[in-house]
């Protein structure tokens, strides 16, 4: 759901789920505290429901209040997210993703120590699955 869940909804319900991504659980009133240029309470609940029986939002009961959390992991919808950016913006090219990343921002020896790390962790990973593929 999460490789295609943004392609279906509207810019206000993107917004929506942003938000509840971003805090994991919100009330209708936190969102409307977020949202720019937010509608009404009832307009948020109408939206809420319809993100609830698309499947892309669960809610609970909690002192009269109804919160709301995604029913897809984060990590799903960042790594869609992240797939969507670098085809978008960057030709489906990771290297000149982290290239444009690494060019605007000035990063600490440590930050860059830490990626480097990342780096050399995914070449043994990615090693590792070639060496399985083969046996």
């Amino acid at each position: 759901m999460a490789d295609n869940m943004y392609d279906q909804l509207s810019r206000r319900e993107r917004q929506i789920m942003d938000i509840i991504l971003e805090i994991g659980e919100a009330t209708a009133a936190d969102i409307q505290q977020r949202l720019p240029d937010p509608p009404g309470n009832s307009s948020i609940r109408v939206m809420l429901r319809i993100l609830e029986e698309k499947g892309h939002l669960t809610h609970r009961e909690e002192g009269g209040r109804y919160l709301y959390a995604p029913t897809v992991e984060p990590e799903k919808v960042r790594r869609f997210a992240l797939r969507h950016l670098i085809k978008t913006f960057f030709g489906g090219s990771v290297p000149n993703a982290v290239s444009a990343l690494l060019s605007t921002e000035d990063l600490s020896k440590d930050e860059l120590d830490a990626l480097a790390q990342l780096i050399e962790a995914a070449r043994q990973e990615n090693q590792e699955n070639q060496e399985n593929d083969e046996a």
